[in-house]
């Protein structure tokens, strides 16, 4: 039953992943894209990669998948019709992408025979940090150092973002326009589903250090509630010269980099941690990373401050 169940759910995939790549309107490869992803999402539960598996349905269907959709609506019309290459380069498409297929599934036939893993010593001195969840001891113990560049390359991206903002707009209101008429039923959602979101938030943040879970997940939670109450018109968007915002966007990276250099205090190396304070602080970094990733992916997606911007300047 299982073996057949995972045929399936391959077999879903390669279909659904060449009817993203053959679709003819942006807006319907956007939205296959979102359900391919939540596919894929599903196929990482197969294989118990459960944090992968939160992370792709929340990054990349869900956040991805939204600025998609959100880039197919800017377009209007022209989202209607793709222009479609010529057969050389669909031929020549299809030969990279057989001979990287190739290349992939030579590499099963050159690893050694008794692959070497570090995942038992990982378990072994994991209790030393007080978590419970192996992922985030490899996140925040073993590779600390990467984990704080991928939130500094987040925020590097919300950077890119906003400088594609004339001068004249600086500063000023994104325009945020994907839905421009009221609603009376998403305004009902926005006033009843946040508060039970941000809990939702909060626990997978808080649970993230000894289950799967964590800051990314949580983040992406608390960015879909933000920007569910700003497309139904609840709150406003804020400037991006907010001060808050601003405040917001850097803490994760700022409470990361101060923890980091604390270790030269104590264990006297860049990112360590005091005996016995491993998981307090691991846990304040996450709750400053939720907040962080929270509100640059939300900024993400509403876009660079343009002329007569929706909405007036209002907190985050």
């Amino acid at each position: 039953m299982a073996m057949g169940f995972d045929l399936v759910l391959a077999l879903l995939l390669l279909g659904v992943g060449a009817w993203s790549v053959l679709a003819r309107n942006m807006m319907t490869a956007a939205i296959i894209f979102i359900a391919y992803g939540l596919l894929l999402s599903l196929a990482w539960v197969r294989i118990f990669a459960i944090d992968v598996s939160l992370t792709e349905a929340a990054i990349g269907s869900g956040a991805t998948g939204m600025l998609l959709v959100i880039a197919a609506h800017r377009m209007g019309p022209d989202a209607r019709r793709m222009t479609r290459p010529g057969r050389a380069v669909h031929v020549l498409a299809a030969i990279v992408a057989t001979l990287l297929a190739l290349g992939v599934a030579s590499l099963a036939f050159v690893l050694p025979g008794d692959p070497v893993s570090l995942a038992g010593p990982v378990l072994e001195r994991l209790p030393e940090s007080g978590l419970g969840n192996p992922v985030a001891g490899v996140l925040f113990v073993y590779r600390a150092f990467d984990t704080l560049l991928e939130k500094v390359v987040l925020l590097l991206a919300l950077v890119g973002v906003w400088a594609l903002a004339r001068d004249a707009d600086w500063g000023g209101v994104p325009g945020f326009k994907l839905f421009n008429q009221p609603n009376s039923v998403l305004t009902l959602l926005a006033r009843t589903l946040p508060p039970i979101g941000f809990v939702f938030a909060i626990y997978m943040t808080w649970a993230g250090a000894d289950v799967p879970g964590g800051a990314f997940q949580g983040g992406t939670v608390l960015a879909a509630m933000w920007l569910l109450v700003m497309v139904a018109g609840v709150r406003r968007v804020p400037r991006v010269s907010s001060p808050l915002l601003r405040l917001c966007i850097v803490a994760g990276p700022v409470v990361f980099l101060v923890i980091g250099f604390f270790g030269f205090l104590a264990p006297g190396q860049f990112l360590a941690y005091p005996d016995g304070f491993a998981k307090p602080l691991i846990v304040v970094m996450e709750i400053a990373l939720t907040l962080s990733i929270g509100v640059i992916l939300g900024l993400l997606i509403v876009g660079p401050p343009v002329s007569g911007g929706a909405g007036g300047e209002g907190s985050p």
